[in-house]
């Protein structure tokens, strides 16, 4: 864990947060400001700043953590009617915490293009 990072002092229970799920891999809270009705982001444990700084040997963690979303968001009732998954990665792409994190965001119609 980075002992800076907003993420990681949220795993650690540093920071408090509404969380969703937690394992040895991976963390998921709510967005405190939630997008949509549902929007949860899934962090793995492990620190990697950008998703483009992720390496080979991360391929099965960031393989298993799309699994997780997809159990969390079918536990979330999203199935169904759908939803989004977002990975935002530095400035342009809208990432404001340097903690790999993917967004899982539904409950109401998301548009294109999305921002």
């Amino acid at each position: 864990m980075s002992g800076g990072c907003l993420f990681c002092q949220i795993v650690e229970g540093a920071v408090p947060c509404d969380e969703v799920y937690s394992d040895d891999d991976f963390f998921a809270f709510r967005d405190i400001n939630p997008q949509a009705p549902t929007h949860i982001l899934i962090i793995p444990k492990k620190h990697i700043a950008r998703i483009n700084e992720a390496e080979a040997g991360d391929a099965d963690l960031l393989g298993r953590m799309m699994l997780k979303a997809n159990e969390i968001a079918d536990s979330e009732g999203l199935s169904d009617d759908g939803f989004r998954y977002i990975i935002n990665s530095g400035i342009d792409g809208g990432q404001s915490v340097y903690h790999i994190h993917l967004h899982i965001c539904g409950g109401r119609q998301m548009m294109w293009p999305p921002g």
